[in-house]
């Protein structure tokens, strides 16, 4: 008898918390090989194909498509062919995994069917009709809100439909299967609420406070345990009396009523997993890192000539200042090594990198992902025009393999195709730099005292303060402009 295994979801990079399985590419029963793809697996990021991490023989599937589980959940088992289904189960049980079982459909009875089987209703309590009644069972995908008042009122949540994805059902969801079969259900009681606030009566000679707020509330009657003490050093002070004075001491005279401004309308948008993580990170990178920032303006005629003359006479290249760029970043990281770093902060350590791995952040509908060109330096202005091509591609249609957006030494985000004429970027941990980059556009520039036209584009260093200092920022910036104007110099 051959050995069973779990095939469990995988985990793609630091950020990865859970994964969602989209589609299974090997049917059960069916044999692989160690390598093989085998489902696609939906991150916060990227969906990838995840390959078989051995041989094996897929006999039994966990997970459906559309299920989402946390990184080393078993999706699926794989055994030898000659493994009887009972030791499946028994492996199973031991590892407190469970197969899943078909769903029934849900039997959905005639609204005149549900009305005449639906108990009389009092006004103001909640009435389960019969049809909903019993116990949930451990299958059902339900919020723990909703789990609570369905073991409140004894209702089978086997038989509610769910709203939310992959058919969660939520509290919602319970109401609405209720009114649907016949009940009712009871409206909220609004809150009680004392109009009076009650005041405290203890001895308030102990409470910190300023001398002039002390002397204010004793004026007017209040005492300083029902203010909030918001002064220095946790006194209350005199802005804390005022506030108490208006909350028990309400101006006398005649009740004005003011008819309130109707509520703005909104829409509540909830944040998608990869909005989450980079919520995260970024805010994680802005207060670890102690960010500083160095501006430079580069004139690029010279180049904007140099891309004219490559896209007319160079069949199938399309080169973009966005590419200049990159090639610009590799060469100057290349003679000043300093800048190509990360920063270890496990062991508060610095990586020096040999190669520049340059990061090119791309937006999306869901966030921003920086897929990466390896050894830039090496590559052609060609080579990274393609290679920046493909990664956009794959970055807009959610296939970037992990390897492809993890890591990095530098990141470039450019904004100029948006008119944006200069900005400041947020460092990418565990990078330490970044380069904002702006638009070119037609400015004034003196030249032997004359006012002439260049094309001039702006960008923006930020440094990670720990790591580089500003000399060597200004130092990478001369680099950097040297090869932008210049563009010869990337070529040789």
């Amino acid at each position: 008898m051959g050995d069973i295994n779990l095939i469990e979801v995988p985990k793609w990079g630091l950020s990865m918390e859970e994964g969602t399985i989209t589609k299974w590419l090997v049917d059960e029963g069916a044999g692989f090989r160690k390598g093989d793809p085998i489902c696609e697996v939906e991150t916060s990021k990227i969906t990838n194909e995840m390959e078989a991490p051995f041989d094996g023989v897929l006999r039994r599937v966990l997970a459906k498509p559309g299920e989402t589980l946390p990184v080393g959940a078993a999706m699926a088992v794989s055994a030898d062919a000659d493994v009887p289904d009972a030791a499946i189960e028994e492996f199973l049980a031991a590892n407190g995994s469970t197969a899943p079982e078909p769903v029934a459909e849900r039997a959905v009875l005639p609204a005149a069917q549900m009305a005449a089987a639906a108990p009389v209703a009092t006004p103001g309590t909640t009435v389960v009709p019969e049809s909903l009644a019993g116990s949930t069972n451990g299958d059902v995908f339900a919020t723990p809100h909703a789990l609570k008042l369905a073991a409140k009122l004894q209702i089978d949540l086997g038989e509610v439909a769910g709203s939310g994805r992959i058919g969660r059902v939520s509290v919602a969801d319970v109401y609405a299967a209720i009114r649907a079969a016949g009940g009712t259900v009871a409206e909220p009681l609004a809150p009680q609420r004392n109009a009076t606030p009650t005041r405290s009566a203890q001895d308030d000679s102990s409470v910190n406070a300023t001398p002039v707020a002390r002397r204010l509330a004793a004026g007017l009657g209040i005492n300083l345990h029902d203010c909030r003490a918001t002064g220095a050093r946790g006194r209350v002070c005199v802005a804390d009396v005022r506030e108490a004075e208006r909350k028990f001491l309400p101006a006398a005279g005649p009740e004005v009523r003011e008819t309130a401004p109707a509520a703005p309308e909104f829409e509540t948008v909830p944040l998608d997993p990869m909005r989450k993580v980079i919520g995260r990170r970024l805010q994680a990178s802005k207060q670890t890192s102690p960010h500083f920032r160095l501006t430079a303006d580069l004139e690029i005629d010279a180049l904007l000539a140099l891309r004219k003359q490559i896209n007319a006479t160079v069949p199938a290249v399309k080169l973009s200042v966005n590419d200049f760029i990159v090639k610009a970043c590799a060469a100057a990281l290349r003679e000043v090594p300093d800048v190509n770093v990360q920063f270890d902060e496990e062991s508060q350590a610095v990586l020096r990198y040999s190669a520049a791995d340059i990061s090119v952040a791309v937006a999306l509908p869901s966030g921003l992902i920086t897929p990466i060109v390896r050894g830039a330096g090496t590559k052609s202005l060609a080579e990274i025009s393609g290679e920046v091509h493909s990664l956009v591609t794959k970055a807009k249609t959610g296939r970037l393999k992990p390897e492809e957006f993890q890591g990095g030494t530098f990141t470039v985000s450019n904004l100029g195709m948006f008119g944006v004429r200069e900005f400041d970027a947020i460092i990418n941990p565990p990078q330490a730099a970044i380069l904002a980059v702006g638009s070119g556009e037609q400015r004034p520039c003196v030249d032997n005292g004359q006012i002439i036209a260049r094309t001039v584009l702006t960008v923006t260093l930020s440094c990670d303060h720990r790591v580089i200092d500003g000399a060597l920022g200004a130092t990478f910036l001369r680099e950097l402009k040297r090869f932008v104007e210049s563009p010869a110099l990337m070529l040789v």
